[in-house]
């Protein structure tokens, strides 16, 4: 409709504006993650929000890595970190740049600050910068070192590049404001001394810059005109605005904050998840129960649903929760008319179709989903001995039990319709075998005679039936008592999080291959794991059940 109203977010409206006024003529977006973790479902917010904006107004989005502390960074995250960008489907167009190619021009800036008067070298403490530096409420003290010369400054800067000095000895600090009522414009630290080996330059450096100088200053290089920025970096901007003035690029970016994306009940903290990994609790970064963006990939999600959900959770300046159950909404909307929906019986008992032909086996046709006939059909073996699940027999069942009992009649999907004429059970009780007769003239679950019934159960063919191991997952944390131990911060980690069961599939469920997904009729959604699948021995991760009660607000 021509005159349908657009509603826009408050970053483009001042993108909208940007352009209007001429501050920008073109818009270029980063993603600027540091190499020190995989990355999780929030920061798939900020991919998808940056490269989402460059689409919109026909400019460019870059993929910088913030690889500034050599500490905590490896080669192994920046990996996955590309993989993961690119799998969401951003496209960095070869722009991808490493905070550390910029190590000269960082240090060339500092210098400039120090001629101007703007910066200086210090010999405090890191504990005594922190004392310096004062409250909310009282002003910082001046560093005695604060006066020094120019000279003497870019003589101690320059002692420090050649590693002159031990790691702590001296740092470099703007000078700015020590009674500033923002804490970020208190003399912040720029560059700090640290003897280390960095993943992208070696050891040609032991003097780093610090994020907060660095990062305007990555941004201005490459160009950018909106710095996209979570929340807790509002505070920074004034600093982020002082370096690139001070250092006086002429067409600064602008810093811009949204709000995170918080899941309720999920860890995406990475100490904690590096505590996760090194206790073995789970099996790497990846472990399909956390939330990063190679554990959804792997159990199954696809781009497709984590575009929708960073998509129903929209961009605003106030913090909030979304509830887990709106990211699985999103994957089973995706999921439910694009894949498959096959047979397999993960709590099996034997079914024996006594009155069927012995030593027969027949071949019946089943849509591979019923809502979206374009996926065409399938042919299923059939014979006298079949798994049925545990829960669809009962020997004594409650009232409205639709499923299998003494002298009921069910029908077998897409097959026939069976009367159960008896049970077989172990001394405990425990049972093994159902028996039944079958009605051969209901042939593809409908009778001639249009009698109804009331229940209808899967099932898998007894002889041709492939074994598979099925992983059922529950939350990581326990969630009735909270993510965190109140008392020493530790994580309520849910001892039942993980569930292996080996299931009787359908013959064609034993060709997948990692990443092919499925609906297994009443048991969810379930995706072939790509790491320990193998030809013909395929691993199931239920990607997540088929019911919820989470609904979408109107």
């Amino acid at each position: 409709m021509e005159n349908e109203t657009v509603s826009r977010n408050f970053i483009e409206n001042i993108i909208d504006q940007d352009l209007k006024d001429g501050v920008y003529d073109t818009v270029r977006t980063r993603f600027p993650p540091e190499p020190n973790g995989y990355l999780h479902i929030g920061h798939a917010k900020s991919i998808l929000l940056n490269y989402g904006l460059a689409r919109e107004y026909n400019g460019e989005f870059n993929l910088r890595f913030d690889d500034t502390n050599p500490t905590k960074e490896k080669t192994e995250f920046v990996r996955s970190i590309e993989e993961d960008v690119r799998w969401l489907g951003a496209d960095w167009e070869g722009r991808l740049f490493f905070a550390s190619d910029y190590f000269q021009q960082m240090y060339e800036v500092a210098v400039k600050l120090i001629r101007k008067g703007k910066a200086y070298v210090c010999d405090l403490t890191a504990d005594e910068i922190r004392e310096y530096r004062g409250t909310l409420t009282q002003p910082g003290k001046e560093s005695p070192y604060r006066n020094r010369s120019v000279e003497e400054n870019l003589r101690l800067f320059e002692e420090m590049k050649e590693g002159r000095y031990g790691d702590g000895e001296k740092v470099l600090r703007a000078r700015i404001d020590m009674a500033s009522p923002n804490m970020n414009m208190r003399d912040p630290v720029l560059y700090r001394v640290a003897h280390l080996t960095h993943h992208n330059t070696g050891d040609e450096w032991c003097i780093y810059p610090m994020y907060d100088f660095a990062h305007p200053i990555e941004d201005a290089i490459e160009g950018v005109t909106h710095s996209i920025c979570t929340l807790e970096f509002e505070d920074h901007r004034p600093l982020y605005d002082w370096v690139v003035r001070e250092a006086e690029y002429p067409h600064p970016p602008k810093q811009i904050e949204f709000a995170k994306l918080y899941l309720t009940n999920v860890v995406t903290g990475k100490r904690y998840i590096k505590k996760l990994v090194e206790d073995g609790t789970v099996d790497g970064w990846d472990d399909p129960r956390l939330v990063s963006i190679a554990a959804l990939r792997r159990r199954g999600y696809t781009p497709e649903s984590i575009q929708r959900f960073v998509e129903l959770c929209g961009v605003s300046k106030a913090n909030s929760s979304v509830d887990y159950a709106m990211l699985e909404y999103c994957i089973r909307e995706d999921l439910k008319l694009k894949r498959p929906r096959m047979m397999a019986v993960l709590d099996p008992i034997r079914l024996v179709i006594d009155n069927y032909p012995q030593g027969q086996t027949e071949y019946l046709e089943a849509p591979n989903n019923m809502e979206n006939p374009e996926l065409g059909s399938r042919m299923i073996p059939f014979g006298p001995e079949l798994y049925i699940e545990r829960e669809d027999f009962m020997i004594d069942p409650p009232r409205k039990y639709k499923r299998l009992f003494l002298g009921t009649e069910v029908r077998l999907m897409n097959a026939y319709f069976v009367t159960c004429t008896g049970y077989e059970a172990d001394d405990d009780g425990t049972v093994r075998v159902v028996h039944c007769q079958y009605d051969p003239d209901t042939k593809g679950g409908n009778a001639p005679d249009g009698r109804k019934v009331k229940g209808t159960i899967h099932w898998v063919e007894a002889s041709n039936a492939g074994q598979a191991v099925v992983r059922l997952y529950e939350n990581i944390v326990d969630e009735e008592k909270g993510v965190y131990n109140k008392e020493d911060g530790s994580l309520n980690v849910n001892p039942n999080s993980l569930t292996t069961v080996t299931a009787f599939v359908e013959p064609a469920l034993m060709k997948a291959r990692g990443y092919d997904s499925y609906q297994f009729v009443r048991n969810g959604f379930f995706c072939a794991d790509i790491r320990d699948s193998k030809e013909g021995a395929p691993v199931f991760n239920r990607i997540v059940s088929l019911k919820s009660s989470f609904r979408l607000p109107k």
